[in-house]
């Protein structure tokens, strides 16, 4: 793990599963994720900057699409609870990108066997 404020333009080792990361992406100038796993470490504040005190592992948790169409990965730390927004990069694992975009789909925050009757009034209890 590399400590704050240190630079990571040669590339890292992922502190989650342990794989060696290469600092360039399609798609993004700032690396801050591994591709294999898709966790990062917390130590931003802003992009780049390597402002963040915490160094928490940071699991993603989610992806967004933004009004342009382009993915961005919800990462959420594990040490503070703080929530961050990082672009996909072009060479990151599909199948694991893919699984958090219908996480929702497969573990839904409603039960779904309320639906089958269609009466949206049900969800409500």
């Amino acid at each position: 793990m590399r400590a704050r404020g240190s630079s990571i333009e040669a590339g890292f080792e992922c502190a989650h599963c342990g794989r060696d990361v290469f600092a360039d992406a399609l798609g993004t100038k700032h690396r801050n994720h591994c591709p294999w796993c898709l966790w990062s470490l917390h130590l931003d504040d802003r992009p780049g900057d390597r402002a963040a005190y915490c160094g928490g592992e940071m699991e993603p948790v989610a992806v967004e699409v933004r009004k342009d169409g382009e993915w961005a990965l919800i990462h959420r730390c594990r040490a503070c609870g703080a929530l961050g927004a990082n672009r996909i990069a072009g060479d990151d694992n599909a199948l694991v990108l893919v699984s958090l975009a219908v996480r929702p789909l497969a573990r839904p925050a409603f039960p779904l066997d309320r639906l089958e009757h269609g009466d949206e009034r049900e969800l409500k209890r």
